[in-house]
């Protein structure tokens, strides 16, 4: 079944870097829950809970309910299932890796009823793993519709690229394109050049494959502060720095379906190497209040996160025309003296608001007689407030070309919602959890169809200061890729579905 969809983005392919598309947007705001065991085994249902070194992350209000020391660490391990469907063609792959959840140290203390009404307070500090780039990402298909090649025909020609211009002005892609004579200059019958061709012979049809391996993970170094004023009143906040490290190799081929000889195109293979880290700050805040022992409700504003990026990229192309000019190679690196491609720019990631209920089971001061809870988060994120900003604001070029992006962002996704739901039963020093979640879909065209549900479980063990959890995630997963996007007719995507599961253990030790 082909698919198509239309989004007009314009690609500016300088010579500095290939630039922003909205799905980078995406990557620092579409991402389900970490943290701890125990959190990961409820559904990741933080927001009035509490008690939890990853409230730091969602409510630091949550750290208000601390009142001794607490050391976390949460080894974990992925395994990536997905499947693809690209014009009919169905493909598998599979990726498996380690991750993290939660690690850190929470300093909690009691205060004196004599001296102030707040009973206790709290200080943490703690990193968690955001988001897991690690995957793969593969799909082929047949197309007599469109090319890979033709976003590099559509720029050469929008932009009225004469032909020094098309050989050297491009070198992450239209150069490499036009180097190799997978573009070529178009003539009149007199032999004047009046524009620029694609050699490809869309018409008759191309075997495309798309390849993309890529690594690493988005993270968060937490300092969070909480006090809790008479067990009823929760308070907190946290100073949040998000670490971005975000690798990806990819290959492109394009293949000549007909195996016609004569035809002037075989195949093309289009490479590219590229790495991207990022650092920024960003503010967390919360309350929770028990109007009643048993019940717990709280709320939290995640302020956006202003990032700073650097990316680095290299791109490689070997295209072979037959008889019209055989098989020829260019690299980024030959025109670049060697060099890799260098981008800067910012990024202000959406805001997020969490709001949340939860209900204890023989509500006690004490917490070994409580027997369990349930609790529910709604939250909101608005997805199409991402905003990029150049670094250098001499640089005219960049902000005109990122004001577009920015209105594609807004175009593009949209703000949705996500649910999670989970509980708890204790039985003396033996937890059982349990958990879901769903996580909407952040695309604007109801054609891209895309959401994420969880299914979770766990057990834990707690006893003289010392604890340990052991969580399961599921995770059932829908997504589009793009292989490319042009701007003069629909653009084709393959459809992700797939699974995650993730296996989190996390050791604790009161002190």
């Amino acid at each position: 079944m082909k698919k198509y969809f239309t989004l007009h983005v314009f690609i500016i392919i300088t010579l500095i870097a290939n630039a922003q598309l909205p799905d980078d947007a995406l990557r620092t705001a579409w991402y389900t829950f970490n943290g701890s065991a125990r959190n990961m085994a409820t559904g990741g249902v933080m927001g009035s809970l509490g008690g939890d070194i990853t409230a730091a992350h969602v409510n630091p209000a949550g750290l208000g309910l601390f009142k001794t020391k607490e050391f976390v660490v949460s080894p974990g391990f992925n395994l990536n299932n997905n499947k693809f469907n690209f014009r009919g063609t169905d493909t598998t792959t599979a990726k498996n890796n380690f991750n993290y959840g939660t690690i850190g140290v929470v300093f909690g203390t009691s205060n004196s009823p004599n001296y102030s009404k707040w009973t206790s307070s709290a200080v943490s500090i703690s990193i968690n793993q955001v988001a897991n780039y690690n995957n793969t990402i593969r799909f082929k298909g047949f197309n007599n519709f469109s090319s890979f090649s033709e976003q590099y025909l559509e720029e050469l020609t929008r932009d009225g690229a004469n032909m020094t211009a098309a050989e050297q002005n491009y070198i992450f892609g239209s150069s490499l394109a036009f180097r190799t004579y997978l573009i070529d200059t178009l003539a009149d019958g007199a032999g004047n050049v009046i524009g620029f061709q694609s050699l490809v012979p869309i018409s008759t049809g191309v075997n495309q494959e798309y390849n993309e391996n890529t690594s690493g993970g988005l993270h968060e170094i937490a300092i969070g502060f909480a006090g809790n004023m008479e067990d009823k009143l929760y308070v907190g906040g946290s100073v949040d720095i998000p670490i971005s490290s975000y690798q990806r190799d990819f290959t492109y081929t394009e293949k000549d379906a007909t195996n016609n000889p004569n035809n002037d195109f075989d195949n093309f293979i289009y490479t590219e190497k590229y790495k991207s880290f990022g650092i920024g700050l960003g503010v967390k805040l919360g309350i929770i209040y028990k109007p009643q022992d048993n019940f717990r409700v709280g709320f939290a504003l995640h302020t956006p996160q202003f990032m700073y990026f650097k990316d680095q990229i290299r791109s490689w192309m070997t295209t072979n025309t037959e008889g019209y000019a055989g098989i020829k190679s260019e690299s980024s690196d030959n025109l670049n003296s060697g060099n890799a491609g260098i981008r800067k720019y910012n990024l202000i990631t959406p805001w997020r608001a969490i709001a949340s209920v939860s209900y204890i089971f023989q509500e006690n001061k004490n917490i070994k007689k409580q027997r369990g809870f349930i609790s529910a988060d709604i939250e909101y994120v608005n997805y199409r407030g991402s905003r990029f900003f150049v670094a250098d604001g001499d640089d005219y070029v960049g902000k005109d070309y990122l004001k577009m992006v920015n209105t594609q962002v807004k175009g593009y996704n949209k703000g949705n919602l996500n649910i999670r739901l989970g509980g708890e039963l204790k039985f003396n020093t033996i937890m059982f959890r349990l958990g879901g979640a769903f996580y909407g879909s952040p695309y604007k065209d109801k054609d891209l169809k895309a959401n994420r549900f969880l299914a979770t479980a766990g057990i834990g063990y707690r006893n003289h200061g010392m604890f340990i959890d052991l969580a399961y995630v599921h995770s059932f997963n829908k997504d589009v890729v793009f292989p490319y996007r042009l701007n003069d007719k629909p653009n084709t995507f393959a459809e992700q579905t797939g699974s995650r599961a993730n296996i989190m253990l996390t050791l604790g030790f009161k002190f």
